[in-house]
């Protein structure tokens, strides 16, 4: 049920778009054929394609191009005194602007002017001068309240058109004179003339024949001044440029000038550096000895520590014969003593393991920096043959797992399966029961990972952070020298690699070996 809810959720959202979409089409194709039947003189088809545009971008939420139709529609009514349909698309078109300016949550000054502008023409066509003096009122509380120099400008030509109309010509020509003044600050000067062409088409439709011959003397007059503000102007731009002109050789001139002071400057820099540069040399030679000093006591110190390495492996190689005629002694012990022969047995082989495991340790701390020869194998098929060189060392009801994928990868694999098998047997010493496996992950382009994961007892957090250091504990050679993860770790650091113990893992005891190639 809910799937077939969301499913004609998603058809009903899909044919509201499309249909928004038509919609906003349909009502951009009806503009252009009105546009284009308004130019053919087809005024009835013109204001029904207008019309329809209005309805439909009002639809949509394009308030905009929503009045911009209706009001050319209502002109087109008022061209053929159809006032009735005239009022009635304006009162629409009102209700239209309170319906969006609720949805969108703010007020449309603009459109409100628009429509009442036109109501007010209307009126005046219709020579209603108290109608057409209340939408004038209407008109300036909207410019006010809008703060737009736009609509006061807009306001201005209305009063005068209002009082024009109705013979107050007085007051006309103040409205009028504040309109042509405030283009004439911003330099409008086309804007200027289209007022007096406006205000000409009023004093004839007035049939004022005296208004009409003083409006175009006024035209007359002003179009020969603003031919002089022009020429003034061009003046002005001209004495403009002279002045530009001015500064930028003064500013060359000064630039001239603070070149030398530049070059001055530079010259007593250099001098500053010369002398700075002397100092350097100076500290340089001194740092020079000190450094071979430093060098001499570096080569000391690494002479006592090849000293120190060779008398550890002196003693294990001396250790040598004397375990070996140990061992020879023990095998020649008579039955009875048989039990302390094996003892015996034991703690020679465990003394033969950490004179091995020392010079091993030793071997590894000096040749570190010696890297070891790499060959491709198979992941997959080199763990499993490292899981199986230990299976014998499982204990019973333990099972292995392997999980590696068939993949190629660039090693070493004699280094690599000894430390695998190390930590793979001492899993298998450790862990009565659960499992032990060995994973094998590539966890980029150039970094892989092999994780011998037991379920075993763990290793206690006391001990964990010496885990790797050799020698950081005291215990009996039988039980292990505790030199096999300091030797692994030495040799995963010579593959380019870490040896670590996961610490989050709880359950038994996780080691990863990460390897950059």
């Amino acid at each position: 049920m809910k799937i077939q809810f969301f499913i004609f959720s998603v058809f009903l959202y899909i044919c509201t778009i499309s249909y928004s979409q038509n919609t906003a089409n349909n009502a951009n194709e009806w503009v252009k054929q009105a546009e284009s039947s308004l130019s053919q003189k087809e005024y009835i088809k013109a204001r029904y394609l207008f019309k329809l545009a209005y309805g439909a971008f009002a639809n949509q939420g394009n308030y905009t191009k929503a009045i911009e139709c209706g009001i050319k529609a209502n002109s087109l009514f008022t061209r053929e005194n159809l006032y009735k349909e005239a009022f009635d698309l304006c009162r629409d078109m009102d209700q239209r602007i309170r319906e969006g300016e609720q949805k969108q949550n703010k007020a449309f000054p603009d459109l409100k002017f628009l429509v009442t502008k036109e109501r007010f023409l209307m009126y005046i066509s219709l020579k209603n001068a108290a109608q057409a003096k209340v939408q004038l009122d209407r008109l300036e509380e909207i410019a006010q309240a809008s703060q737009s120099s736009e609509l006061n400008r807009a306001l201005l030509y209305a009063k005068a058109n209002y009082y024009y109309t109705f013979g107050q010509n007085t007051q006309g020509d103040t409205y009028f004179k504040q309109l042509i003044s405030e283009y004439k600050s911003q330099k409008e000067y086309e804007k200027i003339n289209d007022c007096y062409r406006n205000l000409i088409s009023i004093a004839r439709k007035a049939n004022n024949v005296s208004f009409m011959d003083r409006t175009y003397r006024n035209f007359m007059v002003w179009a020969d001044s603003v031919k002089i503000l022009t020429a003034q102007d061009e003046l002005n731009v001209l004495k403009q440029k002279y002045d530009k002109s001015l500064e930028t050789i003064q500013e060359k001139d000064s630039s001239l000038k603070n070149r030398q002071y530049t070059i001055i400057g530079l010259c007593t820099v250099i001098a500053i550096l010369s002398a700075a540069l002397v100092v350097i040399i100076f500290v340089l030679l001194r740092f020079v000895l000190s450094n071979k000093k430093l060098k001499k006591n570096i080569s000391i110190a690494n002479d006592h520590n090849e000293l120190k390495t060779k008398f550890i492996q002196n003693i294990s190689a001396q250790m040598g014969p004397t375990l070996d005629s140990l061992s020879a002694s023990a095998e020649s012990l008579s039955d009875i003593a048989e039990t302390q022969s094996i003892q015996m047995q034991r703690q020679i082989n465990a003394l033969k393991k950490f004179s091995d495991d020392i010079q091993e340790l030793s071997s590894l701390e000096n040749s570190l920096s010696d890297i070891y020869e790499m060959e491709m194998i198979n992941a997959n098929r080199f763990c499993e043959s490292v899981m199986n060189s230990v299976r014998d060392k499982v204990q019973p009801g333990v099972s292995v797992m392997v999980n590696a994928i068939n993949m190629q990868v660039k090693t070493n694999p004699v280094q690599l399966e000894k430390i695998l098998s190390h930590l793979l047997a001492n899993a298998a010493i450790h862990t009565q029961s659960g499992k032990i496996m060995l994973d094998y992950k590539k966890r980029g382009a150039h970094t892989h990972q092999f994780i011998v994961t037991d379920n075993g007892p763990g290793i206690p957090a006391e001990r964990q952070e010496n885990l790797f250091k050799p020698f950081a504990e005291i215990k009996d050679l039988t039980q292990g020298d505790g030199l096999g993860l300091p030797i692994c770790s030495l040799i995963a650091v010579k593959m380019n690699g870490s040896l670590t113990l996961d610490t989050s893992y709880t359950r038994g005891c996780r080691f990863v070996l990460e390897l950059h190639v």
